[in-house]
């Protein structure tokens, strides 16, 4: 099916993409980097109580250095850009509480003011490249909208969940079975429907967040709450451990240019 794209680069045609290929293993290990990024971040801001402005400021600055790593890189490394999947997904998670909480904006202020954000960064990305789909993203340019754009939809993720778990009153469970309702949905879109691969890509990369944060919060929070009251340095850990041994265990590829 067609993208949304209309003058891709074409000196970049048959290099290799700096981003996997879109698999099923693709799907599990962002959903565990997600809740990761929601235990992770919590762990940093509560359990240390270093708050959410600080917290941010730490994740902030990893997220640059992930990001600066993966840009200058010559090709393709998984772990690479893994650990730069989860360093937005932290920063995502304290931007969105910082924000929420702390600034007072609330969950509906919030998410309405990062899909806004998000939908300006997608914009600009087409306006000036002529495409957003992952496949084209091997040169400084595209790879910094690309990783711009996760960061915005790591943090509208991120306040969409808090809103459909405790505004709504919804719980953790309903709520992630909410969004792995609608992450089905999307998929049966992607099989059975015209609709444009990159448009479905971006909403189910969105979705994952908020199923990972109520996931991570479902795993942390205290039992008085709806959650399994685990420590999240624990759960970080175990996370940490899974997405390390998904990596070693499920060989990933590069994705390709439509013209490769």
């Amino acid at each position: 099916m067609p993208a949304i794209t209309h003058h891709a680069d074409t000196a970049s045609e048959g290099r290799f993409s700096k981003v996997p290929q879109v698999t099923l293993v693709f799907w599990f290990i962002k959903i565990l980097c997600t809740t990761l990024g929601e235990t992770g971040g919590d762990a940093v801001t509560m359990s240390m109580n270093l708050g959410y402005l600080v917290g941010t400021a730490i994740f902030a600055a990893l997220f640059f250095i992930a990001v600066a790593a993966q840009i200058t890189a010559k090709k393709f490394h998984p772990f690479l850009y893994w650990i730069t999947i989860i360093a937005t997904t932290t920063v995502g998670t304290t931007m969105a509480d910082f924000a929420d909480r702390s600034l007072g904006v609330g969950y509906a202020g919030g998410s309405l003011t990062l899909l806004v954000l998000l939908l300006a960064s997608l914009g600009v990305w087409y306006w000036s490249q002529g495409s957003i789909s992952v496949s084209t993203v091997s040169t400084p340019k595209v790879e910094m909208f690309y990783w711009v754009t996760i960061m915005f939809s790591q943090t509208l993720g991120t306040a969409l969940g808090d809103w459909t778990a405790d505004s709504m009153d919804l719980g953790y469970g309903w709520a992630a079975v909410i969004f792995g309702s609608l992450l089905a949905i999307v998929a049966a879109c992607h099989f059975w429907t015209k609709i444009s691969k990159t448009a479905l890509f971006w909403v189910a990369f969105i979705l994952t967040r908020p199923l990972g944060a109520v996931v991570g919060d479902f795993l942390d929070k205290p039992l008085t709450q709806g959650g399994l009251n685990l420590s999240r340095f624990i759960a970080s850990g175990s996370l940490v451990v899974l997405v390390i041994a998904c990596i070693l265990i499920f060989r990933q590829r590069a994705g390709k240019h439509p013209a490769s």
